[in-house]
Formats: structure tokens, C-alpha cells, sequence
């Protein structure tokens, strides 16, 4: 396969229905196993759910260096109500430009590596090697990532490469993600005579002002700056003539490296008071690697040419499996660097530009030759 067969496999990519939720990835993970043990890599497949897979696969033999791991998701997040003016599903083209559902978060990023590892696959057995990871359900929460982490599977590996889109410029890193229910109950009566309830909404307000000007008391990071807290959700009451006896609101919280998780949850739970009742929906740490870590330079050597430009260290808006997988490879260096276009992500008529996608493979390949000698 050539560079531009990546459009071709995009396209195919792009054909598997893997919206989530449902998610059903298992034909897709089971097509691109297929192709990675073809080309002779050792394929696993890994289910947290039925029909919810996974697929990691190897090729290399570990010396004295880690293998580099090249790591993407083959879900995707729904259409949305607005209605597309092309097929979701088609891989149609216009111009430069590739249309389809998951073309740019993630199915080119990952079509990329996958033809990236296939061209430099005889050369991999005498090396530290290369191990793909792509995982389903990472758009709702990383959840088969964290599953994989916590479980012996993942081996190591001694970097990471994050195929979401960042049109080709490395990231070194995103923040951490804490989200939550809090759940607040009172006592239910008549609307007409409030005095014999307790009212959970009234409870639930009163933690909503707390958060408002919750003090993180951490120091602003040098590229992601200071953390944040959104309450984005609130629901609760049956009825206006009656007295809510169970309220509820939905919290995220945007974390930089230095905040330390548990002592944050700790003194969230005492600004909403010791009777929320707290949901915890995900709790991920951020990405973070130095900018002048050895590799990173040179993953920015590498995509200099391509961009025109010297890269500066920048982080990714979004959260990544990196936080998980990292669980498991503490300490490996990090960058997010994918062909898509992050402003086109979950977007209607989402699309992705050919050129990138063949650019991207020119990059990978470097990144795979520089880690591995080749």
C-alpha cells in the first residue's frame, strides 16, 4: 500500500457503523486485526462489553528499548439532529477535503498509523518493535482504555503517540477530567405547606453557589492554565405543588498536572456538604510531557517540515486514552499529533483533507524509523 492508500482505508474505516452509544466496534476491530495480522503483527482482541472491542497488536522484539506504541478509538460520537447533506458513512470527497462520520475524530488518524506500521513491517522484528492500540468506547469516558489498563494486557511501551486530531501539530499533553453526579435528598410534602419538608432543590442551589467560586488553589500551568469546574446539569422535583425530595446536578472539572485528584474530590465533597451524595463518572489524569523530553524534540524535528513552522509546546482542549493507558506506562512521553481537525470533531458534515492524511503517514513513519533505528 502506498501513502494514499490511507484515504482508501479511511473511507473503509468510515463505512463501519461504530457510532456510540450503541458502539458495536467489533466489526471494525475485527477488519483491522485481520489486515495488522496479515502484515504480521501478533493481533488480541479484547472485549469489556459484548460487541465493545478493542484490539492491540505487536510486532518487534523488546530489547533494550521499549516498544513505541501508536495508540486511537474506532467509535464514534452520533450524527446529531441536524441532517448531513452527504452520506455519514460513504467516504464521499470534494475536493481535498474526505466527509464522513469519524473522518477526523479518529478513523483517519488511526487509518494513518495502521498503513504507517504496514510499511515498515519487515523491518520491525530486529527492532524495539511497535504495539497498536485502538480501542472502542473512548467518547464515552475512555471506558475500554481504563479497562484494558486495569487489567496485565497492555505489556509496555516506551512512548506514545495519540492519533487524535491536531492537523499534524504534536501536542504534548491535555488536561485531566474529573465528573460527577452530586445527589441531594430532602423530604417530600405539599407544595402549599413547605414548612413539613425539606426541599433538595433549595440544598442543591446552595452547593451550585459554593461551586461557583470554588478555589482550586493551585498555581495556573505554564501552557494549560488554570483548572476548571462547570456545572452543567441540574434536575430534580415531580411537580411544582410539591416539595423536591431529591435533587441532582452534574459537575466537570478540568485538572492540570499538580492537582492532586483525591484531595481535590475530598474538598469538593465538603464545599457541597457532607449530605451530597457523590457519583463519580470519571476520574482521569491529565497528559502532560516536557517539551524538552529528548523524544519530543524530535517529533517536533520530524513535523517541522510539514507544518512550515517550528512547533511550540501547546496541549490538546479534549481528554485522550493516554490518561489511561499511562496508568499502565507511567513516566512515557506523550504527544497527541493526528491528521484530523479538531474543530471538525462531532461537528454535522464532519470532514477531514486528504493531503493531511497523506502527510501524516510520512510522519508516523518517521516517528516509527527515528524510535526503532530503522
Amino acid at each position: 500500500m502506498s501513502h494514499a492508500d490511507a484515504i482508501a482505508l479511511t473511507r473503509e474505516l468510515v463505512s463501519f457503523d461504530t457510532v456510540n452509544p450503541p458502539g458495536r466496534e467489533r466489526e471494525c476491530a475485527r477488519r483491522v486485526g485481520a489486515l495488522l495480522q496479515e502484515w504480521g503483527f501478533a493481533v488480541d482482541y479484547y472485549e469489556y462489553e459484548d460487541a465493545r472491542t478493542s484490539v492491540i497488536a505487536r510486532l518487534g522484539a523488546a530489547d533494550e528499548k521499549l516498544p513505541l506504541c501508536l495508540t486511537g478509538h474506532i467509535d464514534v460520537v452520533p450524527l446529531g439532529t441536524s441532517p448531513w447533506s452527504r452520506d455519514p458513512f460513504a467516504g464521499e470527497t470534494d475536493g481535498d477535503r474526505l466527509y464522513g462520520r469519524g473522518t477526523s475524530d479518529m478513523k483517519a488518524g488511526v487509518a494513518a498509523m495502521l498503513i504507517a506500521a504496514r510499511s515498515l513491517a519487515k523491518r520491525l522484528r530486529a527492532s524495539p518493535g511497535v504495539v497498536l492500540v485502538l480501542t472502542a468506547a473512548e467518547e464515552t469516558g475512555c471506558i475500554a482504555s481504563g479497562h484494558l489498563a486495569r487489567q496485565p494486557v497492555l505489556g509496555r511501551a516506551g512512548a506514545v503517540v495519540v492519533g487524535e486530531p491536531t492537523s499534524n501539530y504534536p501536542m504534548v499533553g491535555h488536561k485531566g477530567s474529573i465528573k460527577f453526579h452530586a445527589v441531594f435528598r430532602g423530604k417530600s410534602a405539599h407544595g402549599s405547606m413547605p414548612h413539613l419538608g425539606v426541599n433538595a432543590i433549595y440544598k442543591a442551589s446552595q452547593a451550585i453557589s459554593r461551586l461557583e467560586y470554588f478555589d482550586f488553589q493551585a498555581a495556573p500551568h505554564p501552557v494549560m492554565g488554570e483548572p476548571t469546574l462547570n456545572v452543567g446539569t441540574i434536575e430534580g422535583g415531580a411537580g411544582v405543588n410539591l416539595v423536591p425530595d431529591r435533587a441532582q446536578i452534574g459537575v466537570d472539572v478540568r485538572t492540570v498536572p499538580g492537582v492532586e485528584h483525591a484531595a481535590l474530590l475530598e474538598r469538593l465533597r465538603l464545599n457541597l456538604g457532607r449530605d451530597a451524595e457523590l457519583e463519580i463518572l470519571s476520574d482521569l489524569p491529565p497528559v502532560w510531557t516536557q517539551p524538552d523530553d529528548a523524544w519530543v524534540a524530535r517529533v517536533f524535528e520530524i513535523c517541522r517540515p510539514h507544518l512550515g513552522e517550528a512547533p511550540v509546546a501547546k496541549t490538546a482542549p479534549y481528554m485522550t486514552d493516554a490518561a489511561n493507558l499511562l496508568k499502565a506506562w507511567h513516566g512515557a512521553p506523550t504527544v497527541i499529533l493526528g491528521p484530523g481537525d479538531a474543530g471538525q470533531a462531532h461537528q454535522t458534515d464532519e470532514s477531514c483533507s486528504q493531503e493531511r492524511i497523506r502527510q501524516s503517514v510520512e510522519i508516523y513513519e518517521a516517528i516509527i524509523r527515528d524510535w526503532c533505528r530503522l
